[in-house]
């Protein structure tokens, strides 16, 4: 099975009803999405899949089609230069999003999508968006980082304009 993950073809043997996420982590060696419950309900393994985001942990590879996203492969996913965070990632640092940090990239994926398609979301579009679970409770620290990027807006490329420092 041929399946395209951050811009690379990669050839995958495996059972077509096999999870993505264990295709991604078991057979190509992509840790980003982690396993957190197994049904789809907490977004630790949330990846973009034709650009949307969805949970890999009960997505079979028979329904894969189009290019596969990951943390790793979001910022050049995003046209930005090898080296150069996310601005979704730069904003997590600033705000300190992570404690634990084990759903951050499931987090930073469903995230990074709706600030995409939503520049300035309002709080019941990122609540209806953001159903990712997070045991440390970080869910104020998201919405900061959030905040900041949707206040920073996108540049005229379309991608989400980079950090302004100040003074």
């Amino acid at each position: 099975m041929r399946l395209t993950v951050n811009g690379e073809a990669r050839e995958v043997e495996a059972e077509p009803e096999m999870p993505l996420l264990w295709a991604l982590r078991d057979l190509l060696g992509i840790r980003g999405p982690k396993f957190g419950c197994g049904v789809g309900a907490c977004g630790a393994c949330t990846v973009w899949v034709d650009g949307e985001p969805v949970r890999s942990c009960t997505l079979p590879l028979e329904a894969v089609s189009g290019e596969v996203v990951t943390i790793e492969g979001l910022a050049a996913a995003e046209g930005l230069p090898e080296g150069t965070p996310h601005p979704v990632q730069a904003a997590w640092i600033e705000a300190q999003v992570a404690q634990c940090g084990y759903c951050q990239a499931g987090q930073i994926m469903a995230a990074a999508a709706l600030l995409r398609d939503v520049p300035r979301p309002s709080e019941a579009e990122v609540e209806a968006a953001m159903t990712n679970l997070c045991r440390c409770g970080t869910y104020p620290r998201v919405r900061e980082a959030m905040a900041l990027v949707a206040a920073r807006g996108r540049t005229d490329t379309g991608a989400l304009a980079p950090a302004k420092k100040e003074g």
